[in-house]
């Protein structure tokens, strides 16, 4: 057994064996490098959305495009990374060099998902191959289009929502390209945060390149080449382990998407989830055709949607990588809402790629009960306010995320206040920030007490966020989904309630709403940002009384909500059970 420990090795020679200690250090390495360049886009990015929010990805891919590790604030960007790879692999072939750069932001071919979300692609050279690529992928505020902040609820053609990178080098040899960097600063509204972050996604693969050279130097590419493929088929390994483990069969799952914002819908869609010893096939015909407003989501959103719920399912703690989907099969027809084709409008696609996640999530929950919850809240919430800073008289731009209530389970309550399945690993600006840059005071931020998600275990609860306007006037655009189609229940559990919200005018006039496009807001004004409770597990009469008394004194449900939903009498002063109005519910 051989062991090489630094140097390039002898070119012509058989690859020497390595033992497994060795390859288990590269490994890890390569998992290491991609936090790495993670650190690095946060602490040298523009936008609040990715420093504060995490709204980007940083991963690699071997020679082939074939993803190695990615680390994720955003779930659902699993699988981005390498389409963007292997569509420059495709687009370039013979003409990429040492220190070259590929934008792309498509959302049809180039592994895109809306024109915010842009990627960059850096070949990895060693020895005058190309032995890797490093990537990110992050959410710029603003890539110009039809109104700030780039995605809104009311485009109908992808021309509306920004500018397109269709895969074009961004660096040449190192140097950036002038023109291309000009065409940015003149079409968006914000361009030291748009070029800011550009800088800090360059820095980033910067980072990643460096560091994956010297693990070259240390051991050898050949080495190198041969831990890559172990994690690989380590990945495919483990995730099959838990493939083998899981209920044979048929299992099916339909739900209805609210709008697409700009007045059709509601929209059905569907998918078969057949499990095998050797496949997981997720076949979504059925699903409703494309639409004229901006839910479309692409096929890359579709794949990246299936791989984190199947991760979830089968093996959340495996390092993400390609070979742990190489058992994954999809199946979509074209032109359908999960699998748009240009010019298809597709800047708020997050909506629409979260059902693709839910519907596998439903059809399997009743199987897999112990690694799957009831529905939880589902939407984004994406939220945009835009205006003049009352002090500087400068354009300000909040774009951000909201958290919610997620579904219970088993033999848990559902987590009050958590981000949404798509986005992982983020969170909201905090309020210090939100009130210091952008022209709003947040008058409230509380957890929703509201009707939803009773049972034995109950839904997690959603969250109340009041923005205040201190400028002279703000525009609000906002896309909650599950406005209209609640989180669904689980084994007797209710369903959870609906995200809106809630304008409230200085006149007393108010509305309310899912979506909107430029709802203009005066000073004083308030929009009241409301997210759901998530679904309940198990009857509501099953709860334990003092369980229920619990939920009264720490503000989740309401003395009247105690009595109608789970049948106890609670004093609202002291909280304590005052009479069981109810017959007993066994547990199963």
């Amino acid at each position: 057994m051989t062991v090489r420990t630094r140097g390039r090795g002898a070119p012509g020679r058989a690859a020497p064996r390595v033992d497994p200690f060795t390859l288990e250090i590269i490994k890890n390495t390569l998992v290491a490098i991609g936090d790495e360049m993670f650190v690095a886009l946060q602490r040298t990015s523009m936008s609040t959305i990715i420093y504060e929010v995490l709204d980007y990805a940083t991963g690699l891919t071997d020679g082939r495009g074939q993803l190695i590790t990615q680390g994720n604030g955003v779930t659902l960007f699993l699988g981005t990374l390498s389409h963007a790879v292997q569509y420059t692999l495709e687009k370039f072939k013979d003409d990429l060099h040492p220190g070259d750069i590929i934008v792309t932001n498509d959302p049809y071919t180039g592994g895109g998902t809306h024109l915010s979300d842009v990627s960059l692609v850096m070949p990895v050279f060693y020895d005058g191959e190309i032995v890797a690529f490093v990537a990110n992928k992050a959410h710029w505020t603003e890539v110009g289009g039809k109104d700030p902040g780039s995605w809104t609820t009311d485009a109908t053609e992808v021309y509306q929502e920004g500018l397109q990178f269709p895969c074009v080098k961004l660096f040449v040899k190192g140097e950036p390209l002038a023109s291309v960097v000009d065409l940015i600063r003149a079409n968006v509204r914000l361009p030291a945060m748009t070029l800011g972050d550009m800088w800090a996604g360059v820095a980033a693969l910067r980072v990643g390149d460096r560091r994956f050279k010297d693990l070259c130097d240390k051991y050898g590419i050949r080495t190198v080449k041969q831990a890559i493929q172990k994690l690989l088929d380590d990945g495919d390994a483990l995730t099959r382990l838990e493939l083998r483990a899981l209920p044979k069969g048929v299992f099916e799952a339909e739900d209805f998407i609210d709008d697409d914002g700009i007045g059709n819908g509601p929209f059905p869609v569907r998918v078969r989830v057949t499990v095998s010893d050797d496949e997981f096939h997720c076949d979504f015909t059925g699903t409703h055709g494309q639409v004229p407003g901006p839910v479309n989501c692409t096929h890359t959103a579709l794949v990246s949607g299936v791989r984190a719920i199947y991760l979830s399912i089968t093996n959340p703690g495996n390092p993400v990588n390609d070979g742990a989907f190489r058992s994954l099969r999809i199946t979509c027809p074209p032109r359908t809402v999960f699998s748009a084709e240009r010019p298809s409008p597709v800047s708020t696609y997050w909506e629409t790629m979260l059902y693709v996640a839910d519907l596998i999530w439903k059809a399997m929950a009743p199987v897999v009960p112990e690694r799957l919850t009831a529905g939880h809240f589902l939407s984004v919430c994406g939220t945009i306010v835009a205006g003049l800073h009352p002090e500087s008289g400068d354009l300000f731009l909040l774009v951000e995320p909201l958290a919610g209530g997620w579904g219970a389970g088993r033999r848990k309550d559902g987590e009050n206040g958590l981000v949404c399945v798509g986005d992982g690993e983020t969170f909201m600006i905090p309020i210090e920030v939100t009130e210091t840059r952008y022209g709003v005071m947040v008058d409230q931020y509380t957890y929703h007490t509201d009707a939803g998600g009773a049972g034995t275990f109950r839904g997690g609860k959603g969250l109340i966020r009041d923005y205040r306007i201190t400028a002279d006037e703000a525009y609000l655009t906002t896309t909650f989904g599950r406005h209209k189609f609640l989180p669904w229940g689980m084994a007797g559990g209710e369903p959870g309630s609906p995200n809106y919200v809630k304008i409230m005018h200085k006149n007393g006039r108010e509305a309310v709403f899912g979506k909107t496009a430029r709802y203009r807001l005066l000073k004083g004004e308030v929009a009241r940002l409301v997210t759901g409770t998530g679904g309940g597990y198990g009857p509501p009469f099953a709860r334990p009384p003092e369980a229920v008394a619990e939920d009264v004194r720490n503000g989740y449900i309401t003395a009247d909500q105690a009595l109608s939903d789970y049948g106890v009498k609670v004093d609202p002063a002291s909280g304590a059970v005052v009479e069981v109005r109810r017959k007993p519910v066994p547990v199963s």
